[in-house]
């Protein structure tokens, strides 16, 4: 059974995530975050290439360094966003469309990042005006966490997390539990239980994301496929795949910065 509203295009899934509302004008909630305890569990913390073209294709990228990825070296590369103002690095199998579809008013970078299976696995986008409403709290886990320190803004480093909400007895939206990756700069969820997830980080002149929802359609996990939605995404998060799309989402950077 599939998990998300399908008829959601992934860019527009991955910013709606568990609901979030977006309201012009106002800005992700400031504020540092350090690893916090889940409700079930504690946290399992742990060259600019081109310019693309300003027309929709799926572009390669600038040959990197060969590295270390998963659990073998794997030719990875760079992209920079046809605006030419941010760089990520990512494996060279995989492919860049950019833009990936309307640019917001003013421009700024739209790009959607696939597999090799040709699986849309993550999203990035800035120029964005953004807000958040809290109005359920649910059941939550943090089951990975790192800094993004080429992204601070006003003294706030933002973070790469993968996380999630609600469990079997409180299901959530989309009829099911959630779960995503990405980076945002709010403040960590603490107590018994959290809002919504909200992965926005601040980024001039307003904010940006670069995550996606956990999807079992799109993310290749491991194990039988009727597991429960968040054993699954639990399992995700020791695949190769996953590690690749860490590191891949932390490479982020701002160009000639």
């Amino acid at each position: 059974m599939r998990r998300f509203d399908q008829s959601l295009p992934p860019a527009s899934l991955a910013v709606m995530l568990l609901s979030v509302m977006l309201v012009a004008g106002c800005s992700p909630q400031p504020g540092s975050r350090q690893p916090a305890q889940s409700s079930s569990a504690a946290a399992s913390a742990t060259a600019t290439g081109t310019p693309a073209a300003p027309t929709p294709s799926d572009v390669p990228s600038t040959p990197a360094a060969e590295t270390t990825s998963g659990t073998a070296a794997a030719q990875w590369t760079t992209f920079t966003t046809a605006d030419g103002t941010m760089a990520f690095d990512l494996p060279a199998a995989w492919r860049v469309k950019d833009p990936a579809g309307e640019l917001a008013e003013g421009g700024g970078a739209f790009a959607e990042v696939r597999n090799q299976a040709g699986k849309v696995i993550a999203t990035l986008r800035t120029n964005m005006a953004t807000g958040s409403t809290c109005t359920e709290r649910y059941p939550y886990e943090i089951m990975d966490t790192v800094d993004v320190p080429a992204l601070v803004q006003g003294g706030v480093v933002p973070q790469f997390v993968f996380e999630s909400r609600a469990n079997a007895a409180t299901p959530g939206l989309y009829t099911t539990p959630a779960a995503g990756y990405g980076i945002t700069s709010g403040p960590a969820a603490s107590g018994p239980d959290a809002c919504p997830i909200f992965q926005f980080f601040r980024w001039p002149p307003n904010a940006a994301m670069f995550g996606a929802s956990y999807d079992p359609d799109n993310n290749a996990t491991p194990g039988d496929p009727s597991l429960p939605y968040l054993e699954l995404a639990r399992k995700y998060r020791d695949t190769a795949e996953y590690s690749d799309i860490r590191k891949m989402i932390t490479s982020l950077r701002p160009v000639n910065r």
